[in-house]
């Protein structure tokens, strides 16, 4: 079987198409911003080429709008990975671009060899502009596997360097320039790599929007809807480490658990939602009066816990003080009645062996605070004289 390169242009334009129509359906439009750029980049690229291929030769709007296509297609391209591999440099390159090939272009309609020159060396290095954003080093981003940038920037990269050489043939040797569709080794070479381009530029989008996908149901199963904050299965993950932690530098930790009161007569009175609203604006108060490095979780219904890393003994006071100063003046002004809750704490201690053991004595305290009439904070049995010696030194 033979190929031309009318016929490899008319297979790339059949291709581009096919994936600005099929990447809506595969990826869905609101879950990622990722994904939008990349699905408005497929159709920036397809109607890119239906302009440059489908019209009469010589059309100079629609050649000059094309070219700003492509090279927004480029663009769209590169914001769509700078969301899945933040901190990529060159932003300001692409978002020039468009602009400048299609104003470059059209003054210089009259020299064709000056336009194309222009409008390949532009759109040639802003692709590698791309692909050097690709090879940065990634410090964070749901979507970092290295093999489908290597794709990218190996497909991309080639079909940079071909366009660089058309540019570089029509400013030096504008004589010898082959036509767009002329059976020429330059031709044949960039009608094929823009093919291969169309499919590692969808096997990429693919492979990245996967990888935030995943990254994202993860977070999620890590996270309480409800408040934001971690959930049980998260603050028991996150312990282990803390705990570790506290015991190789021999340094306190403390976890203070806390239970609002009157749940149950909240959601009676005041109706479901505004019991939503009453955890959501606890969960609020208690990430915002944390001190930096504590760990805040909503550990069951109305019950949350803070892991405190390096704190001494008047830590978990001190944030019990704040948060109930907190609520006394958010809770009657948002949710229109006050909210209290009881709360006890526990030092972590030699014999411990993992979160339970410490959250077994936090409880205990905690149901002591309960029985003594609630909105109370108590201490494990033996902290409070320890609190009280510390405090007295001090």
């Amino acid at each position: 079987m033979r190929f031309d390169v009318p016929t490899l242009f008319s297979l790339m334009l059949i291709q581009s198409l096919a994936l600005a129509l099929l990447l809506p359906l595969l990826l869905g439009w609101v879950d990622s911003q990722g994904a939008r750029r990349a699905q408005l980049s497929a159709a920036a690229q397809a109607a890119g080429w239906a302009l440059l291929l489908l019209p009469p030769e010589g059309m100079r709007l629609s050649s000059t709008v094309a070219l700003g296509l492509l090279s927004g297609s480029v663009s769209l391209l590169w914001l769509a990975t700078e969301q899945w591999l933040p901190g990529r440099l060159g932003r300001w390159i692409h978002v020039a671009m468009p602009v400048l090939v299609m104003v470059g272009y059209g003054a210089g309609w009259e020299n064709y060899g000056l336009r194309l020159a222009w409008s390949n060396g532009c759109i040639g290095l802003q692709m590698l502009a791309l692909c050097a954003s690709l090879l940065q080093p990634v410090k964070r981003g749901p979507a970092g596997n290295l093999r489908w940038r290597l794709l990218l920037v190996v497909s991309m990269g080639l079909l940079a360097l071909l366009n660089l050489s058309r540019a570089w043939l029509a400013g030096v040797d504008t004589a010898n320039l082959p036509r767009f569709d002329a059976p020429h080794p330059l031709n044949m070479g960039f009608a094929v790599m823009a093919n291969l381009c169309v499919l590692t530029a969808a096997i990429t989008i693919l492979v990245a929007w996967r990888g935030e996908s995943e990254a994202e149901l993860r977070r999620l199963s890590q996270i309480d809807p409800a408040t934001g904050l971690a959930n049980r299965r998260a603050f028991q993950q996150r312990s282990v480490d803390m705990i570790s932690m506290a015991r190789r530098y021999s340094e306190p930790l403390m976890l203070l658990v806390m239970d609002l009161d009157g749940a149950k007569a909240i959601n009676a009175t005041h109706g479901e939602f505004k019991g939503d609203q009453a955890i959501a604006l606890f969960g609020r108060c208690l990430d915002e009066q944390k001190r930096l490095g504590d760990v805040v979780a909503r550990i069951d219904g109305q019950r949350f816990a803070v892991l405190m890393a390096r704190s001494d003994l008047v830590g978990p006071p001190a944030l019990d003080r704040r948060l109930r100063d907190a609520l006394l003046e958010l809770a009657p002004r948002e949710l229109g009645f006050t909210l209290g809750y009881s709360a006890g704490w526990a030092k972590l201690r030699n014999g411990d062996r993992n979160l339970e053991d410490l959250l077994h004595r936090a409880e205990a305290a905690l149901y002591a605070a309960k029985r003594q009439g609630k909105g109370r904070l108590c201490a494990e049995p033996g902290l409070e004289a320890e609190l009280s010696i510390a405090t007295t030194t001090a």
